[in-house]
């Protein structure tokens, strides 16, 4: 990297590309706000190709010219241990960021720099709700050279030594995903409500769009529905048959996500680094420093317990919800569909003294459940008073059926709540139908919270909270002397032993 050093760097002429992507991906995310004017432009325009023709080409135009002018003003330079980024054409960006800020070292690898074996580097840091630095096309070798210097960057005030020991470059394969884990894991996730909830407000178009396709084979719709001539089974059938052919379609799009997000998935490890790579159009690359992880999870929803896997979470600095997303979220490192087994071994591989796998859990006191019900009863119960005076039964069924199907998952979410403590983690537990797992060391906790309601109070429980630099974990309605002691057992631990949070 000596070369590189004190001087300020154009990108390599395939950032163009980059930013010629990156402008008609946000043209893309706006396009629900441009629909309107779109379909007003087709109406007007539709029967003259001439004029749409040149549209395109002038917006062509506009994202090549967009392009080339944010190539031109970027420039960057490597630093006294330090990248600076200045770019922008008209509101212009000056980035100063020291190595001693950076927690996390991210590669993104998009389909058209492959040929070129260029590299996105994303810098992150613990204080920023943003990400800190982009720069948007390295070279790879160049790219993990800085990697590893900045890794490897000691300051002055940690008092360590500036000739650092080598550290081992080999890496070991933790974990990697077959095409059948993602698969599992496409079909196991809630991608495929999410896709349909998405689609809710277009439902109304959908149908329509349906039904002339159907028209467009010579059925009569219309027809078939008034007919008399057909069972009522037989519509019960069909229905059906279409409901099933809706649901593989959507089970068919979330597979597709998981592949294309989770694509020749592997964890590697070296010395006290983790990395993840993953992803087919675009690669991704994260890292990370076992020292800043703050706590492992394990999720599982009802679909993840039928087929015994588990999403296991490594929770590190910072981890925000801005730049999140279902593979590559910036405090995160997932590791989708893994086994029982898969998943308490990796976190005995982390931390070699957890639990996770056979520890007991407390449960919280039953009152929980007790004030959540008595919530759903005083807004569903007097509603169904309220409707059967007025002779609306069909509503006052309703708001009782909405009373006792709350009622019993408010049962179910507390019998899912506990906790544990042992000598250096807290476990806790939640869930509805499935269940989620946290342990987190003790000495990595930054802040707790005691807090009482009246009704708590009365029945001397409380609620703790404990605050990580991945965010703040809340254990409900237990004991007030517990609650004392656990916060109490933090606090001297974090003061006895002062061990670095990161």
């Amino acid at each position: 990297m000596t070369s590189y050093q004190n001087q300020w760097l154009k990108l390599s002429p395939v950032a163009i590309v980059y930013f010629a992507v990156q402008f008609i991906k946000t043209i893309g995310n706006n396009l629900f706000y441009l629909l309107p004017a779109i379909f007003v432009g087709y109406n007007q325009f539709s029967e003259n190709a001439l004029i749409i023709l040149s549209g395109l080409g002038a917006l062509l135009v506009f994202v090549a010219i967009s392009a080339l002018l944010k190539f031109y003003f970027y420039q960057y330079r490597l630093s006294d241990g330090r990248v600076q980024i200045h770019s922008g054409v008209f509101q212009k960006t000056h980035i100063d960021l020291p190595f001693e800020r950076i927690q996390n070292v991210r590669f993104e690898q998009p389909i058209f720099y492959r040929p070129t074996n260029h590299v996105c580097m994303l810098l992150d840091t613990a204080g920023s709700n943003k990400l800190e630095a982009k720069i948007i096309a390295l070279p790879k070798n160049v790219a993990e050279s800085l990697k590893q210097e900045i890794l490897a960057y000691k300051t002055e005030d940690t008092h360590e030594t500036t000739d650092h020991q080598p550290q081992s470059n080999e890496e070991r394969l933790l974990n990697s995903r077959s095409m059948r884990d993602l698969v599992i894991h496409g079909l196991a996730s809630n991608r495929i409500w999410i896709v349909l909830g998405a689609l809710a407000p277009f439902f109304n178009s959908l149908s329509d769009r349906v039904v002339e396709g159907i028209e467009s084979f010579g059925v009569d719709v219309d027809a078939l529905m008034a007919s008399s001539q057909y069972a009522f089974w037989q519509y019960i059938l069909f229905f059906f048959s279409i409901a099933f052919v809706v649901i593989a379609l959507m089970a068919l799009i979330s597979v597709l996500g998981s592949v294309i997000t989770f694509y020749d998935f592997k964890l590697t490890r070296s010395d006290d680094r983790y990395i993840r790579r993953n992803g087919l159009f675009t690669r991704h690359e994260v890292v990370m420093k076992l020292s800043r992880l703050q706590m492992i999870a394990l999720q599982q929803n009802w679909l993840d317990r039928v087929l015994q896997r588990v999403n296991l979470k490594f929770e590190q600095l910072n981890a925000n919800f801005e730049r999140q997303s279902a593979g590559t979220p910036g405090g995160k490192i997932i590791v989708p569909s893994v086994t029982l087994e898969q998943a308490h071994s990796l976190a005995t591989e982390t931390w070699p003294n957890n639990q996770l796998s056979s520890i007991s859990y407390n449960p919280v006191s039953k009152r929980l459940a007790i004030r959540n019900t008595l919530i759903a009863f005083w807004l569903f119960v007097p509603l169904a008073a309220v409707l059967t005076y007025f002779a609306k039964t069909e509503l006052a069924t309703a708001s009782i059926a909405a009373f006792v199907l709350s009622t019993a998952f408010i049962v179910l979410s507390w019998k899912r709540r506990g906790y544990a403590i042992d000598s250096n983690f807290i476990y806790l537990r939640k869930g509805l139908i499935g269940v989620n797992y946290r342990c987190f060391p003790i000495h990595k906790v930054q802040q707790t919270t005691f807090s009482q309601s009246w009704f708590m109070r009365r029945f001397q429980l409380c609620s703790v909270k404990f605050v990580l630099a991945s965010g703040g974990q809340t254990l409900p309605f237990i004991n007030a002397r517990i609650g004392e002691e656990l916060i109490d057992s933090c606090l001297y631990q974090v003061e006895a032993l002062k061990k670095s949070w990161m």
